[in-house]
């Protein structure tokens, strides 16, 4: 088994195209440290709806050029096959450690198969790279990120030609021609012969920004600003400039690209102590509202001054993703637009009662943009992990610019009344209930945890949580009449909703978690929140205890 292993390295060795894995490897196998090569060497890097992502270094378990040459040619031999030979693939990244490398050899992979390759001319935000498909008229497109993950991590997010992420049975597909590649040294790859696009296309994504406000709009509200150490802040920067809005405070530690997020934990506002900086910004500027987006710029957070917290002047308080999911659905309906409006099922079940009123069609789908971009007739897409889509004919896709533009309007109209984002979440409260959420997240080491935890949950449903009776248990992996199948479960109780499902992207188990609590007034209010509160912690603990996390 030793021999197998170290034959297989050495093989992996002398192909390999970069220098600094090459010599990471190389010191591996000098050090014959058994426990790392089999790590890296135990299997593949999986291609899956996601792409690929993964942990930077040697082996085909990690994130390399050698992973990304391979993954390029079996996706140029899945576009051939479904004849687009000469068809032009559209190429982005972010400002991740290799990022650029691992586009330049997409576009060398792309270019020796016989496709047409196009690099953007910079590090820029994901929803360029979604538009950039559909506005050249591409067969695909590729965007190199690991989005919000930690910073020795990077990714390989595949597009195809209706500017969607890819779905099954296209990933199996291209799976499949991954696999199928031999030695790479048997994979063409020019020194030159595709394009770097100047700054056209970002002016046309940046022409397209302007659609999503209201023709005469107010345009007053004051934000402060953090890109999270990544590539959004150019490019919003130069929409709120078009758009007429207050030039953004930044969150100066935070404004540039920096692969290494010397500031975070984890470059994502959701996670704890990920704000700090721009709390700190806020409290010293005064803001309206505090924008970040993560280090793609394809997600949006909002902070709002939370008075009825703390009494006084409040303090700042990230917005829930369904919180602002439900504010530009609201501030949408209030503008009159038509169209489905959709969400992943673990997203809060509010957006189907403002939906409802209006007379518009909703719709549920399967986690993930990929899924909601594809919704017939959409006109609004969001998901609880801070995506919206407020643009779906330019960008099939979360979009922290637009959406970050949407959000100013609102405030910005609800400035010119006296009120606050705050104040219409209240209303919206008192409309259909307080539909309070929360997450239950599990991160670990041994993802066979996860497996487990789901078996439990499988092998032994919950009867009841925080005493409220489960009144139906749903396995998705069977599918349901408006779902295709997925690796998750489903308790409706009585005011209450829980799914459990593995993250797509990350080693965590997810649960998601939502109650509804009537309230007759707005002084009804305090108390609705503190029952919501005891509530979702109650069903937590149960959660915990029925999954053995």
């Amino acid at each position: 088994m030793h021999d197998d292993l170290t034959a297989r390295a050495r093989t992996w060795l002398a192909e390999d195209p970069d220098p600094e894995t090459r010599a990471e490897l190389a010191a591996l196998l000098d050090a014959d440290d058994v426990t790392e090569l089999t790590a890296r060497f135990s299997g593949t890097l999986q291609f899956g709806t996601a792409g690929l992502r993964g942990e930077l270094g040697a082996g085909p378990q990690r994130m390399n050029r050698a992973v990304v040459i391979r993954a390029a040619a079996g996706l140029a031999a899945y576009l051939k096959r479904h004849g687009h030979t000469g068809g032009l693939v559209v190429i982005g990244y972010d400002a991740r450690h290799k990022s650029a490398d691992f586009a330049r050899d997409t576009a060398a992979v792309m270019t020796g198969a016989g496709l047409r390759a196009a690099v953007l001319p910079r590090p820029l935000p994901t929803p360029v790279l979604a538009f950039a498909v559909r506005h050249l008229g591409a067969v695909a497109g590729v965007e190199v990120t690991a989005s919000h993950n930690p910073p020795r991590d990077n990714g390989y997010k595949v597009y195809l030609g209706d500017g969607s992420q890819i779905v099954p049975p296209a990933d199996a597909e291209i799976a499949d021609r991954i696999a199928a590649v031999g030695s790479l040294d048997e994979v063409p790859r020019p020194d030159s012969g595709w394009e770097t696009l100047d700054d056209s296309v970002l002016d046309a994504y940046l022409a397209r920004t302007d659609a999503v406000l209201a023709e005469g709009s107010p345009r007053t509200a004051r934000t402060v600003y953090t890109a999270m150490h990544g590539v959004g802040k150019d490019v919003l920067l130069a929409a709120f400039a078009r758009a007429g809005f207050p030039e953004p405070v930044l969150v100066a530690e935070q404004a540039e690209p920096d692969p290494d997020f010397p500031t975070v934990a984890f470059p994502n506002p959701e996670e704890p102590g990920a704000m700090d900086l721009a709390f700190a910004t806020a409290r010293a500027a005064g803001p309206d509202l505090v924008i970040a987006n993560d280090p793609d710029a394809d997600r949006c957070a909002a902070a709002v001054k939370d008075t009825a917290a703390g009494g006084g002047d409040g303090e700042w308080r990230m917005l829930r993703g369904d919180e602002v999911g439900a504010l530009l659905a609201a501030h949408l309906v209030r503008r009159g637009v038509r169209g489905t409006f959709a969400e992943s099922i673990v997203s809060s079940s509010l957006l189907a009662r403002i939906a409802e009123q209006a007379g518009l069609p909703h719709e549920e789908t399967l986690t993930g943009f990929k899924w909601i971009a594809r919704v017939e007739g959409l006109r609004y897409g969001y998901e609880e992990a801070l995506g919206y889509c407020v643009d779906p004919d330019g960008v099939r896709d979360k979009d922290g610019i637009t959406a970050a533009l949407l959000l100013a309007e609102l405030a910005s109209e609800l400035k010119e009344e006296g009120r606050t984002l705050p104040d219409l979440l209240d209303d919206l409260a008192v409309a259909h209930g307080l539909h309070a959420t929360d997450q239950l997240s599990a991160r670990v080491e041994d993802l066979s945890l996860i497996a487990d935890a789901m078996r439990r949950l499988r092998g032994n449903p919950p009867a009841e949580l925080a005493g409220l009776p489960v009144t139906e248990a749903e396995d998705l992996t069977r599918g349901t009449a408006a779902l295709p199948p997925t690796d998750g479960l489903r308790y409706t109780l009585r005011g209450a909703r829980v799914i459990v499902r593995p993250s797509g992207t990350e080693p965590k188990l997810k649960c998601y978690l939502e109650v509804v609590v009537p309230v007759a007034a707005r002084d009804g209010l305090p108390a609705a929140r503190t029952e919501a509160a005891a509530l979702l912690a109650a069903i937590k603990r149960d959660l915990k205890a029925a999954a053995g996390i």
